[in-house]
């Protein structure tokens, strides 16, 4: 169950951060609503996940995956296209990871 609150949690995060950009400093109230509210999603569930997950391995898991999707998804619709020093990092943090999901004991499979 808590695989399934981590991907909650980064959904509601990549949505709050989109509606973040899209609020434009909070001056959209709806977007501003989306924001707050998809934020307060994320953190609960990410809270929940931390019960049997350890914190650093979610929080590794939850920040990677957000920043990598923000990222494709500002590309898209924001035209926010990332030069290659920041796609090689965002390999990185995809190696990352795999490597923790994969390779490390402190994750339970």
């Amino acid at each position: 169950m808590a695989w399934l609150y981590l991907a909650i949690a980064i959904f509601s995060e990549v949505v709050g951060t989109l509606a973040l950009k899209i609020s434009d400093g909070f001056v959209h109230p709806a977007a501003s609503t989306v924001c707050v509210i998809a934020y307060g999603i994320a953190f609960y569930c990410l809270s929940l996940v931390v019960k049997t997950v350890p914190v650093g391995i979610a929080y590794a898991i939850w920040a990677g995956a957000g920043i990598v999707l923000i990222t494709l998804l500002s590309a898209l619709w924001f035209k926010q296209i990332p030069d290659l020093p920041a796609i090689l990092g965002m390999g990185l943090i995809i190696a990352g990871v795999l490597t923790i999901n994969v390779f490390s004991d402190s994750v339970s499979h």
